[in-house]
């Protein structure tokens, strides 16, 4: 875009860009259409207005804090109450807010990391990598099969694994994936390792002996 004359820009907005589908400066940061206005109602965030295409979006867009009133402090709590291991009923106890809503916030906030570590883990070169299950008991729930209510409320347990890919010497976690202990699980992990490698990376990988890995790697790292 090219520059005004208009008094210099006192906020910056080069790590933004405009999210509209039909904008011809989607996805692009650092190109100069974006303005940014002050606080609507004395609220936290700023609206950012795109000279381009017209369209206007907050500062939290794509964000986990994306059509929240609530404290941003509450929410980065709540969170890490949930990453240390606190139940979702205890959690939603201790700061006085309904158990939905820490469920919701915990949905948010899985899906917000899963997208940031798909973007962080490419090209990773690593010399060695070492596959492995653990016997674990997680809460039984899959996504549209139960409510929010009965997901909180149900108490039945069933037994999954737990399976890991990690590099031994600088403790990365490459993937970590929950299933049952069969061939379509390995090929699933297997992926997810072979998608995080730089092309010329062909690691020492290393297992607990289970049968289905040697079909699974050989599948996505050659002969």
């Amino acid at each position: 875009m090219p520059p005004t004359h208009r008094r210099p820009r006192e906020v910056d907005t080069s790590r933004h860009f405009c999210p509209h589908p039909h904008c011809d400066y989607r996805g692009w940061l650092g190109s100069g259409n974006l303005r940014a206005h002050g606080h609507p109602s004395g609220g936290p965030w700023r609206p950012f207005h795109c000279t381009s295409c017209g369209g206007s979006f907050l500062e939290t867009h794509g964000t986990l804090l994306h059509g929240t009133r609530v404290a941003v402090e509450l929410i980065v709590r709540v969170v890490a109450c949930l990453a240390e291991g606190l139940g979702i009923r205890a959690t939603a106890r201790v700061f006085e807010v309904d158990p939905n809503t820490v469920l919701h916030w915990l949905v948010e906030a899985a899906d917000h990391l899963q997208a940031f570590a798909r973007y962080c883990l490419c090209e990773v070169h690593v010399r060695q990598i070492q596959v492995d299950e653990l016997y674990a008991v997680l809460s039984a729930m899959k996504a549209g099969d139960l409510s929010e209510d009965e997901a909180i409320r149900r108490l039945s347990r069933s037994p999954q694994w737990l399976w890991t890919a990690m590099d031994p010497e600088t403790k990365l976690l490459l993937a970590v994936d929950v299933g049952t202990r069969t061939l379509v699980m390995a090929q699933r992990v297997l992926h997810q390792v072979a998608r995080c490698l730089a092309p010329d990376c062909v690691p020492l990988l290393l297992s607990d002996g289970f049968k289905d890995y040697l079909p699974a790697i050989l599948t996505h790292c050659g002969c």
